[in-house]
């Protein structure tokens, strides 16, 4: 599972909250993704706004609110891409921005880039 950004759910702790059986652990991962947010993204989130996730490109409706508010998720919906690796524009103001925050999930659109 990669979100349209690049970054990979399987590593994702607010989709990993959302499938971790133990409640305690469930509730550790939520802490660090109130922590993250903070860190990374200058947002103000209490533990009770996360919400479950089955990734940005699921249809199941269990969608994290930063995800569901997220200018690249839109864009690529917008463009009806599967990935904004597949995007003319690529990489576009905003990927640059988020590259600078998560260098990695620009290895994952490069290699995808490089498969088409």
């Amino acid at each position: 599972m990669i979100a349209y950004c690049g970054l990979t759910c399987d590593s994702c702790p607010i989709h990993l909250a959302t499938i971790e059986p133990d409640i305690g652990r469930r509730r550790e991962l939520k802490e660090s993704v109130v922590r993250q947010c903070a860190e990374l993204y200058n947002m103000d989130l209490r533990l009770e706004e996360v919400t479950d996730c089955d990734g940005c490109r699921t249809g199941s409706g269990r969608l994290f609110s930063g995800c569901m508010n997220c200018g690249i998720r839109k864009c690529a919906i917008r463009k009806n891409l599967e990935s904004c690796a597949y995007c003319s524009q690529y990489p576009c103001e905003l990927l640059r921005e988020h590259f600078s925050r998560d260098p990695g999930s620009r290895n994952t659109l490069e290699l995808l880039r490089e498969k088409s």
